[in-house]
């Protein structure tokens, strides 16, 4: 048995162990379990709202992305921060109405302000299907760090059932306080592994940060470039606006809003956040630096451990793995979370009318080990890298804003019909454009060229909003042509 398994095993025991401890002297009632009796300050808010960011998305993801393509990796910088920036308007509003209303879930959010449970089991519907993406990214990242981190003395199939036996068993337990009490240990962890391999790596390959940008323009001209078409400037520019507006939208970073004790400190992290997207450049940098290290990887998601593995004794190796097991776990108890609670309250619920909500609480910690045995089954079966798993789930996620920013109107014009009109023609499209193959990807013989390689998410996107304002606009008209006025909502 190397270090490395030796290190792993004492990361994996003590995450479990914190995630149970995270209950102990409280009544894990559904308020407590699904958002800490919204009394969470800004300490822990900051890195909730941060851990949607420092994943294992940013561990073998963003240096894959940086190893095998480039340019376009600089995406990952940029949406972050303008998403920050933009939840200094958009956080507080929902906090003050999910609060009043004593709202829990994502989907809650959307059925109190369209007056509808219909609507809300389709909410329900599209976050559950975008979170079973990222769901599994975090789990094939798993499966991926310990693999490579232990040299196979532990293969990627086990990591994968002892990460998610661990997820299960402390979120049933302890729910939001036991994601609340991991991750400032998972970021202090993950940000000093990643920082020092941002420096290490390009050292150890080229002399320095400066020479290793030198060397890559050398042996690969424009690479370090957005290249004119497929991951060109337009797709650039599309995929970032795409990843800001759906960057709140995840269901799980819903009930990171509810658990906050004050609306202020929303204002005051989104003046610290976009500084802590800068840790990225190291992540960056790491991938960079393993291309000049080991050229040639046909999986560009482990060039990152692939290059430490390369560079690094046993020991220091596991220590880069326990930080990226701790990527994996802690990310994934807060979807294991937000999928349970919509799926009890939102689609389960309306069908039990008799149901209170303890029972219900109950029914969401029961279904846990059931969803997290589906995420399993997705990441198996799914084949697609790390960036794209996240890229698809926020095409998902981001058809809920039109419908979003609507709500927050002083007088929403949006009826209900527009909603899901909209939102139906906008799931529907992006998962043809996803999943259909080339005969649905028309936008190649019908959008000027320039304009052909725009994100398929933002593609769907602009499908749904036209919809939209054609059904309010029908709504609107009937109304005025039979003399009576549609009441907004609110």
């Amino acid at each position: 048995m190397n270090a490395a398994v030796v290190i792993l095993a004492a990361v994996w025991l003590g995450v479990l162990g914190l995630g149970l401890a995270a209950r102990r002297g409280r009544v894990m009632n559904l308020e407590q379990w699904t958002v800490g009796r919204r009394g969470f300050g800004g300490f822990l808010i900051f890195f909730l709202l941060a851990g949607e960011i420092y994943t294992t998305f940013t561990f073998l993801g963003a240096s894959g992305w940086a190893y095998g393509f480039g340019g376009p990796s600089y995406y990952i910088i940029a949406y972050g921060a303008l998403a920050y920036g933009l939840g200094y308007w958009l956080l507080p509003p929902i906090w003050r109405f999910a609060r009043t209303r004593k709202l829990y879930s994502q989907t809650d959010f959307f059925v109190a302000k369209y007056d509808s449970r219909t609507l809300g089991f389709g909410v329900a519907f599209v976050g559950i299907l975008a979170m079973f993406p990222y769901l599994a990214l975090q789990l094939e990242g798993l499966g991926l760090i310990v693999e490579v981190t232990t040299a196979g003395q532990v293969g990627s199939f086990v990591a994968v059932l002892l990460g998610t036996f661990a997820l299960t068993a402390y979120v049933m337990a302890s729910g939001i306080r036991a994601a609340a009490w991991t991750a400032a240990i998972k970021d202090l962890v993950l940000l000093a592994a990643v920082v020092f391999l941002g420096l290490f790596l390009p050292i150890h390959a080229s002399g320095g940060i400066g020479s290793l940008f030198h060397t890559i323009a050398r042996k690969h001209p424009g690479f370090l470039k957005l290249p004119a078409t497929g991951k060109s400037p337009v797709w650039f520019g599309s995929t970032v606006l795409l990843s800001v507006l759906g960057f709140y939208l995840w269901p799980h970073t819903f009930g990171s809003i509810y658990a906050a004790r004050d609306e202020d400190l929303f204002r005051k992290n989104a003046i610290f956040l976009p500084l802590y997207q800068l840790v990225l450049l190291f992540a960056l940098l790491a991938g960079f630096a393993a291309l000049v290290i080991l050229p040639g990887l046909p999986n560009h998601d482990l060039a990152l451990l692939a290059a430490a593995a390369h560079t690094l004794p046993g020991w220091m190796l596991g220590l880069i793995g326990g930080a990226g097991l701790l990527s994996a776990l802690v990310p994934g108890s807060m979807l294991l979370l937000a999928i349970a609670t919509q799926f009890a309250r939102n689609v389960a619920g309306p069908c039990l009318p008799q149901w209170n909500e303890e029972r219900l609480n109950l029914l969401a910690r029961a279904i846990v080990p059931l969803i997290a045995g589906a995420a399993i089954l997705f990441e198996r079966l799914s084949g697609q890298g790390i960036v794209l798993l996240l890229l698809l789930g926020y095409g998902y996620v981001t058809q809920l804003a039109p419908a979003l920013w609507a709500s927050l109107l002083p007088r929403n014009p949006v009826p209900r019909s527009a909603v899901w009109a909209g939102g139906t023609v906008g799931v529907v499209a992006l998962t043809l454009f996803s999943f259909g193959g080339a005969p649905v990807r028309w936008e190649r013989g019908i959008l000027p060229e320039p304009f052909a390689d725009v994100n398929v998410g933002l593609l769907a996107l602009a499908l749904n909003v036209v919809v939209l304002l054609l059904v309010t606009g029908a709504v609107w008209m009937r109304g005025a042509t039979s003399g009576g006025t549609r009441p907004a909502h609110g």
